[in-house]
């Protein structure tokens, strides 16, 4: 704080103050940047910050409400628990469970051996509660059907004899209104899955424990669907929801999933409507984590990601809650995903909540009715986890558009003063607002370009391992541009206005682009316009309270430390949802494909967060004398950590067993076949596949592997189906760097046999055929119509074929065990006229085998090649084949 003071010139016509009239002050009031006439007399002694003060009290309110965010985010238990939920012994189950290893669909580990644990400590829990007042009935469902979905470009599932295990609690008298409370026990290949998703399953076995124990009967009844196809895209709770007889009951659901490894659960999804569900949860759980922000951004669809949330909502028509654990989102889905790495207080929490909520839902009226209560959305997020803030959205719209009018107000009574005749104050407010959008435009602009620089000298993605050090380079360098562009406004552009007017102004400009995004955010009916709401709530009360302060004092320390308080609140939960945006999408861009820029997507979320973060401290740049020590500090702070990075020293990944940040690499040893019109193979290779699933490639492993270098690089083969590649999902548009190294040929005990059964000319000119297949548990069709070909019917979901991707349809398949031949039809209209530069014949049909456990799945070539990748790489590998035909 400046010890000296600074001269202002006080608006308000008829108001005389005595001049302080002293060397000492003339001297400030040149620094203040006013070089009018010494002589106006209208003056009041006001304090300016000092810089060095300045720059700490930012600093360290930022650091403490970042610390008070990981320390609420560490502190899992809230209180002590009831006992209710025993975390021990769901510990026991989890470790059971995850004992025998990775647990695909179709592998004995998923159909028997967890099946069979699963159902011994059903039948414990039966046995033991059989003279309670509940009755326990199990189902052991094996369904098969077909749909579409609409997820990564959209694609069409076939699944036959996936396994269901459905465990229905009720009064001993029946129960006509059910609640379902789902997880899944199977994991993709090469994972043993403990937090995505067998936590869960525990969770749900020590809840029904509990629930079976309670001594008085439920008004209601529970279904604790064990589901064993969530990883082969939502399979097995397609099944159940449209074909179990159980599934007409259900009124509400929640589900319990992951993207991440242990933490909190957090609640993302809710829905749709029924309010009542998000003021059970909130009035029932014992240590609630929600918002309604990740709902929201979730359901936007740029988080490439689905749970069985989805199924039960659009194909069962039911609405639900559905929990995700998020944190460390760098080990999902891989072979880190331990039991060892969950902490008890995250079963504790999840144990906790589940079973409140539950417990509360089963005994209310509510569910009994809930069409009666289906309609609003509700406003949701919690404070710490703490406590759980939860209004109705037309409550919120009337609560934003109230703040809103009132930061209008405020404006325009200070355009209305008599000082400000002649629109002085609007055009003073809108030139300001100009300088401000300016300053973020550069400024993101200026950051981009020293991620495209980082891009291009190799370096992306350094941050991987190192978080701190993108905010130390694109922080520093979003801060930095900012205060410069702002202090440049100051000296040059506001060379003859009072620095502690400009500082006014500016906190003006930023309570008027806040308050305009929160109405057009509440115009868009989104529940997250709460954020601004309280970013313009807080800071306008706060600055009225402390008018008078400023007016007579300026900038003192007593007004900083209470003008900052006031935004303790706002900021700390802003500061929040900034933690959850880079604790999912940093983990993303290790698994988002080879086409998305990570620097671009990291320097722009740094970037916004410190615009978002500044907004209401750009009033400050103007209140200080001068910011060369702080622009010095950023700059140097920039300059260290470039050099830093250019030189490689942050390294990517790391194969830390404490905190692995491992390589995502997809390695397949496969052999592809192709055939003519006539049925002759006209070509056939092997070789072993690889693909990257992030943006560097294979530049760090091809010094430890010089095979796997640009000469082996794969080229899309326009001609063929998915370009003539095994694509287990429909990605290739993610993943278009891929590597096809010479092998030998696979020979699985179990091929694939595929052949058309039949082929006949319709009435209505199409052409129908049928084909046959037997393979193993997991295998993948495309189809590929020819030019001026088109299908126009088949055998899958609804009947009519959805999802064309660029020309060509994506099936996937899976099956269970004792699955009989997958038998298919679809109907083509041939073409009029032959492409002469295109494929012979008026469709081109491919089926990819994946062999993603046993004997088949493993290849000496595979086992060489896999001993050589280094400890900080994830190398998930398997056998397939492709085989293609012309029709």
């Amino acid at each position: 704080m400046e010890s000296d003071t600074a001269v202002r010139r006080i608006k308000p016509p008829g108001t005389r103050y005595a001049a302080h009239d002293n060397s000492e002050i003339r001297e400030c009031c040149e620094d203040n940047g006013y070089k009018g006439d010494p002589k106006r007399k209208p003056e009041v002694s006001l304090y300016l910050l000092r810089e060095g003060l300045t720059a700490c009290l930012v600093s360290v309110f930022i650091l403490v409400l970042w610390g008070l965010v990981h320390l609420s985010l560490q502190q899992l238990v809230i209180g002590k628990p009831t006992g209710e939920f025993n975390a021990a012994r769901a510990r026991q189950h989890l470790e059971q469970i995850t004992s025998v290893g990775p647990r695909p669909v179709g592998s004995q580990e998923n159909e028997v051996l967890t099946v069979a644990y699963l159902l011994e400590q059903i039948e414990s829990i039966r046995a033991k509660t059989a003279a309670g007042p509940h009755q326990l009935t199990v189902d052991v469902q094996h369904p098969t059907g077909s749909f579409s979905i609409d997820f990564l470009g959209g694609f069409t599932s076939f699944y036959d004899h996936v396994t269901n295990i459905a465990v229905r609690l009720e009064p001993k008298g029946g129960s006509q209104h059910l609640m379902l409370a789902n997880c899944h026990f199977d994991t993709v290949a090469n994972s043993p899955g403990a937090s995505d998703d067998a936590v869960s399953c525990a969770v749900m076995l020590e809840v029904l424990h509990s629930l079976a124990n309670h001594s008085t009967p439920f008004h209601h009844g529970v279904i604790f669907l064990f589901n064993g196809a969530e990883e082969n895209i939502l399979q097995a709770s397609h099944g159940f929801i449209t074909q179990h007889p159980w599934a007409k009951n259900v009124r509400a659901f929640i589900n319990l999933e992951a993207a991440g490894v242990g933490g909190k659960e957090v609640v993302f999804q809710t829905g749709p409507e029924n309010p009542w569900l998000v003021q059970a949860y909130v009035h029932a759980a014992k240590h609630p984590f929600a918002s309604v922000v990740g709902q929201e951004v979730f359901q936007s669809g740029v988080i490439p990601s689905d749970t069985d949330f989805r199924i039960y909502r659009d194909f069962g028509n039911i609405p639900g809650i559905d929990l995700a654990f998020i944190e460390n989102g760098f080990i999902y889905h891989t072979k880190y995903d331990t039991a060892d790495r969950i902490l008890s207080g995250s079963i504790q929490r999840a144990g906790d909540n589940i079973l409140a909520v539950l417990k509360h839902l089963l005994m209310s009226e509510k569910l009994a009715d809930s069409s009666e209560y289906r309609h609003g959305n509700m406003v949701f997020f919690d404070v710490l986890g703490v406590v759980v803030v939860a209004y109705p959205a037309r409550v919120g719209t009337i609560l934003n558009y109230m703040v809103a009018t009132a930061a209008f107000l405020y404006l325009a009574k200070k355009a209305s003063l008599p000082g400000n005749g002649g629109g002085r104050y609007v055009r003073d407010l809108t030139y300001a607002t100009g300088v401000a959008v300016l300053s973020w435009f550069v400024t993101l602009v200026s950051v981009l370009i020293v991620a495209l620089i980082v891009t291009l000298l190799g370096r992306s993605m350094f941050w991987y391992t190192h978080f701190y050090a993108s905010i130390c380079l694109y922080g520093a360098a979003a801060t930095g541009k900012m205060i410069l562009i702002h202090t440049l406004a100051k000296n040059l552009y506001y060379g003859g206005v009072r620095l502690v007017e400009l500082g006014d102004l500016y906190f003006d400009v930023s309570l008027l682009l806040w308050g305009c995004s929160l109405v057009w955010l509440t115009q868009q009916g989104l529940c997250s316009a709460y954020v601004p709401m309280l970013m313009v709530a807080f800071p306008l009360t706060t600055k009225l309270l402390l008018a008078k302060e400023f007016k007579h004092r300026g900038a003192s320390l007593m007004y900083s430390l209470l003008y900052l308080l006031g935004l303790a609140l706002p900021y700390v939960h802003f500061m929040f949802l900034i933690w959850v945006v880079f604790e999912i999408f940093t983990p993303i861009m290790g698994r988002s494909g080879t086409e998305i820029p990570p620097e671009v997507v990291m320097a722009c979320l740094v970037t916004l967060a410190t615009i978002f973060l500044s907004s209401f401290f750009l009033h400050f740049i103007y209140l200080v004398r001068s910011t060369k020590w702080i622009l010095a500090g950023l700059g140097s702070v920039f300059i260290i950590m470039l050099v830093l990075v250019s030189t490689g020293v942050f390294f990517p990944y790391s194969g830390s067993p404490d905190a692995p940040r491992p390589k995502r690499v997809f390695l397949q040893h496969t052999t592809r076949t192709f055939h003519n019109l006539q049925g002759q193979v006209e070509s056939r290779d092997s070789g072993l596949w690889i693909n990257s699933f992030d943006f560097t490639g294979m530049q760090h492993v091809t010094p430890h592997v010089p095979e796997i270098n640009d000469n082996f690089r794969t080229r899309c083969q326009e001609d063929r189906p998915f370009c003539g590649f095994p694509w287990f999902l429909p990605v290739k548009f993610l993943s278009r760097k891929n590597w096809y190294l010479p092998a030998p040929e696979v020979s699985p005990a179990s091929p694939v046999e595929f052949s058309l059964l039949s082929r006949e000319d319709t009435a209505w000119g199409t052409v129908k055929m049928t084909f046959t297949v037997k393979g193993p548990s997991h295998m993948s069709l495309y189809l590929m119509p020819h030019r001026g070909a088109m299908l126009s019917a088949w055998s899958f979901g609804d009947g009519t074929p959805q999802f064309d991707l660029n020309g060509e349809y994506f099936i996937f398949y899976s099956h269970g065990l004792n699955a009989p031949t997958w038998t298919f039809w679809f109907e083509i209209q041939p073409p009029r006229e032959p492409d002469p530069d295109g494929p012979k014949g008026m469709i081109s049909v491919a089926i990819s085998s994946h062999y993603f456990f046993g004997e088949d799945k493993r290849t000496a070539q595979l086992e060489k090649i896999l001993r050589r990748f280094p400890t900080w790489a994830f190398p998930s590998s398997w056998v397939s084949t492709y085989d293609m035909y012309r029709y």
